[in-house]
């Protein structure tokens, strides 16, 4: 029988919030900060043109971006994502005259793509910026979302709940009863709490080698990221002798 259960002829009792002198509640918060490294490394490439005709800017923003693709494919297993973003070919137009005409025209592709080897990852950088008119945003470091440092996480924050609630119970010279209530810190609000992180996945890339004219690669250092674990915790303790 629970202690809000009733024996017959009896009135039932209103459970409060703080729990009843015959099984008092204990209310905790577990937390776990984890620091490791990254899994993926992502990248934006914004591919330009820029011509007195449409159809010039066109071909050869193509060829560039063709180029590209074909550069970034090269690195076999290294690349993890590759995707393309927006498209333009834009107009500029004359400042000054009474009638609009065409100055230029600018093309411009967008792309991403997310690596796992970081040593394939300063060298295609420096290839990719060696380009002209390619423009390189990044790196950003991140982790893959089924990375088991989540896991490791949320147990460091249960087991550190369990100690809290031990311990004060302790300290009454009782101990726990049952567990009432475990929530995610949140759980109630799905606002996030910002990116986490993962352990590497190094893997060997495809390419065999850059031109002897390309610039020496960069030594980009990966990112330590920081994986949070936050939990709400309720129990019960025995009565203590107060």
């Amino acid at each position: 029988m629970t202690p809000d259960e009733t024996t017959p002829g009896t009135q039932p009792t209103t459970p409060t919030p703080y729990g009843t002198p015959q099984a008092p509640r204990i209310a905790v918060r577990g937390e776990a900060r984890i620091e490791t490294d990254p899994d993926l490394a992502r990248i934006g490439i914004t591919v330009s043109a820029r011509g007195t005709d449409r159809r010039e800017a066109l071909t050869d923003l193509t060829r560039r971006n063709t180029a590209t693709l074909d550069l970034i494919k090269s690195y076999g297993q290294a690349i993890e994502k590759l995707e393309t973003g927006a498209f333009s070919i834009t107009p500029e137009l004359t400042r000054h005259g009474r009638t609009e005409r065409i100055r230029a025209y600018h093309g411009r592709v967008l792309i991403t793509a997310e690596l796992t080897d970081f040593t394939a990852l300063g060298e295609l950088t420096t290839r990719l910026a060696d380009q002209e008119l390619t423009r390189i945003d990044g790196p950003w470091w991140s982790l893959r979302p089924d990375s088991p440092v989540h896991a490791t996480a949320r147990r460091q924050a249960v087991r550190e709940a369990v100690q809290r609630a031990r311990e004060y119970a302790e300290a009454l010279d009782t101990h726990l009863a049952a567990l009432i209530e475990l929530a995610d810190t949140g759980a109630e609000d799905p606002d996030r709490y910002g990116p986490v992180a993962g352990a590497p996945d190094m893997r060997m890339a495809a390419y065999s080698g850059a031109p002897d004219d390309t610039p020496a690669p960069l030594d980009l250092e990966p990112q330590r990221q920081t994986v949070y674990a936050n939990v709400n915790a309720r129990f019960t303790m025995h009565p203590p002798q107060l």
